[in-house]
């Protein structure tokens, strides 16, 4: 296992870590302030799931484009989109990314290469082919990452958009979030084999399993799916095996409704992603523990700001009602 660390140079071991425990922190602060009733959207979290996003985004460049869906937090995160702008849009103010409009489940970041998170179930599957296949008409050496959920590859957009995006080869990686649910759906009771990944071969690309709760063996994987993308050797489907700790939606655990086993949401809170990689780190010392807690110390202050800059923050105008809204005028 160390042997994989060793492989990946340790400035962005250090960064996946950050991003990692952003991603975390970020989330845990929206379960602290939700019951206020001032973020009044709803938020679908991916605690637990932090090691996938941090570990494709390291091997992204500010050019690239991101598709995420809606619990796209950890993506905006990853992809570089600042707290304040984030926090802002979950309280609906006009300083949030999407203006106050969009809340939780519609961010973008352009700036960030983060296009659109959408929350139509593999609504932005699609739109990220599209994107990379504008690249590839332009020559560009960008490349586009979909992230999507188990329950989007039930959906046949994922099987046409793959489909079209082998056959013209386009610069694009596909990221499965496989974290078992659709909803409170487990994928035993909606598909027949249970390998997402394998399905890749049906349309002559390659397709990789990996545990998402590995931050190095997603580096690794999605590294090599982003290059073979950016030399025009076309798209490469990533499934990554994680968990969300909470409910499909909002800061609950759902296990007391009866959704999901107890004792499996134990289980992968043991399997942690974050204490996982942290314990290698510190044991390979590439990051004291010192460190880590200082780290820590620097996001809170950052996120109290945040918070307090989405606070003060005014509500869109009545004027902004009927903005970057299309019309046919004609």
């Amino acid at each position: 296992m160390e042997d994989l660390l060793q492989k990946i140079p340790e400035e962005t071991l250090k960064n996946i870590y950050s991003t990692m425990l952003r991603i975390r922190m970020f989330e845990e602060k929206i379960v602290e302030l939700y019951p206020e009733q001032e973020m009044r959207c709803p938020v679908h979290l991916c605690i637990g799931q932090e090691a996938v996003p941090a570990g494709v985004c390291a091997n992204l460049h500010a050019m690239d484009y991101v598709f995420s869906n809606h619990r796209g937090h950890g993506h905006c995160i990853a992809k570089g989109s600042g707290f304040k702008p984030l926090m802002a849009e979950l309280y609906g103010k006009s300083t949030g990314c999407s203006g106050g409009k969009g809340g939780s489940m519609h961010l973008i970041d352009t700036e960030n290469g983060v296009m659109g998170t959408s929350a139509i179930v593999g609504g932005g599957i699609p739109m990220g082919v599209g994107a990379a296949l504008a690249s590839s008409m332009r020559g560009e050496e960008r490349v586009t990452v979909i992230f999507f959920g188990d329950g989007a590859y039930d959906e046949g957009v994922f099987h046409e958009s793959f489909n079209f995006a082998s056959l013209k080869k386009l610069p694009v990686v596909f990221v499965c979030e496989n974290n078992f649910y659709a909803t409170n759906s487990p994928q035993s009771a909606r598909q027949p084999v249970c390998r997402i990944s394998e399905s890749a071969r049906a349309f002559n690309a390659p397709g990789v399993c990996v545990d998402g709760n590995d931050a190095a063996a997603v580096y690794r994987a999605s590294r090599e799916a982003v290059e073979r993308a950016r030399k025009g050797g076309g798209p490469t489907l990533i499934e990554a095996a994680t968990y969300r700790w909470k409910g499909h939606v909002g800061p609950e655990e759902d296990f007391e409704k009866g959704f999901r086993d107890r004792e499996e949401l134990i289980h992968w809170k043991g399997r942690c992603p974050i204490n996982a990689f942290a314990e290698r780190l510190a044991a390979s010392d590439i990051i004291s523990r010192r460190d880590m807690e200082g780290l820590a110390r620097g996001i809170e202050k950052e996120l109290d700001e945040a918070v307090a800059y989405a606070k003060k923050s005014p509500y869109p105008a009545e004027h902004d009602l009927l903005s970057d809204v299309y019309a046919d005028n004609g």
